[in-house]
């Protein structure tokens, strides 16, 4: 196998780790904080419900109209700008005098909170050929652990010290990690050619058209994603219900059995690197389908759901660093905008998998939500196995 150049430092890949952690975890800090904020402010829940949905929104207009600059800025600098800009929109939430004021300044975090996905792209161009998978998993193990942690931390920092506080701390956090970043990143200037901004972001289309390779990992990701906002969504619904009965406290635990497909991410990373990219995703995604039958018990069996969730989300985090990983070595001139292209993708499918949660609950409960699980993963192994059969007929006429 050629390498492209000396390994990446270990240490800077793990500082990349924690960056991309630390700064997708500002987007869920504050779902465990809703009854609390809403009665800092006297409004409703539901109300209050509305910062979350300012920064889904702020963080999908991120990664429309800033993550595909990746390819076109100097990237260290465009890091830096996007750290300090979380660091000033946190202290504004931390002292946010109205639930405006808040909504907007969350708006901005989900904005600037896209840096993980620059940052993503930038560790595999800085890594060799040989450890493009395994930094890709490390980088990615960060982001999903700091998604998996950010709610049990924020609900026991504000149990301690309140809400506000949970972001002030955030704050703090960032401009640690933008002071680290600043002396440890090096400079990576990509070269656009003669795009410009506008093209720039044309250009994200044509590969859309022009990339099989792009079109079916994209299918791959979104069957992941929908599943995964189907099961958590629909988790604290079941866990609140007899027969748990179990506290927001100790629902928000449940998220820490995810760290086992965290954890997998570099394995995963470490297959796509043998050469093991694509046997490897089916199995992933047979993981996914056989994770959503041991969840199907889980109205009448708690270690069915403990087992169903380690397997499920080894399953999706697998197939998600292989994804990523095939992607990049595709296009490695694009890294930004197939980010933009993937991510968006998935994003629409987690949105998707969210509302069709809470109407699948309502409508049959858990069986129906389990149901909608299931055929989401068969989806998956569908289309997998779809392009194994392709394969092999090009195989055959070759």
């Amino acid at each position: 196998m050629t390498v492209s150049g000396p390994a990446l430092p270990r240490r800077l890949v793990v500082v990349m780790a924690i960056g991309c952690g630390a700064a997708v975890a500002n987007n869920y800090y504050g779902q465990p904080l809703l009854d609390v904020i809403a009665d800092t402010f006297g409004v409703a829940p539901s109300v209050a419900g509305l910062i979350v949905t300012a920064g889904q929104l702020g963080y999908a207009a991120g990664l429309l109209f800033l993550v595909p600059l990746g390819d076109l800025l100097e990237r260290r600098g465009l890091i830096l700008s996007l750290l300090l800009a979380t660091v000033l929109a946190l202290a504004v939430t931390a002292a946010a005098p109205s639930l405006a004021v808040l909504a907007g300044a969350l708006a901005i975090v989900g904005i600037a909170t896209t840096v993980s996905q620059i940052l993503l792209p930038l560790a595999a161009t800085l890594a060799a050929d040989h450890e493009r998978g395994t930094v890709v998993g490390i980088v990615m193990s960060g982001l999903l652990i700091g998604i998996l942690v950010a709610r049990t931390v924020s609900g026991l920092v504000a149990s301690l010290g309140g809400w506000r506080l949970v972001y002030a701390l955030a704050a703090v956090m960032m401009l640690v990690l933008t002071a680290v970043l600043w002396r440890m990143l090096p400079t990576s200037r990509p070269d656009p050619g003669h795009l410009r901004y506008p093209a720039l972001l044309r250009s994200i289309g044509e590969l859309l058209r022009t990339s099989p390779v792009l079109r079916r990992r994209m299918v791959y990701g979104a069957t992941g994603m929908a599943g995964f906002s189907v099961l958590w969504t629909a988790l604290t619904f079941l866990l609140s219900d007899p027969p748990y009965e179990y506290s927001e406290a100790t629902i928000g635990l449940f998220g820490l059995f995810g760290l086992a497909g965290a954890l997998s991410a570099q394995a995963a990373g470490r297959l796509g690197d043998r050469g093991w990219s694509n046997r490897a995703t089916g199995a992933f995604l047979v993981a996914t389908l056989a994770g959503w039958f041991l969840l199907m018990l889980g109205d009448h069996s708690l270690p069915a759901i403990v087992v169903g969730l380690v397997l499920f989300d080894l399953g999706v985090q697998g197939q998600h660093i292989l994804n990523q990983h095939r992607i990049y070595s595709e296009h490695p001139e694009a890294r930004s905008r197939v980010t933009t292209a993937y991510m968006t993708g998935n994003f629409t499918a987690g949105a998707l998998g969210s509302a069709g949660a809470a109407f699948a609950y309502a409508a049959g409960g858990w069986a129906a939500v389990s149901a909608v699980g299931i055929a989401v993963a068969v989806v998956g192994v569908a289309a997998w196995g779809q392009e194994q059969l392709i394969r092999h007929r090009v195989a055959a006429r070759t």
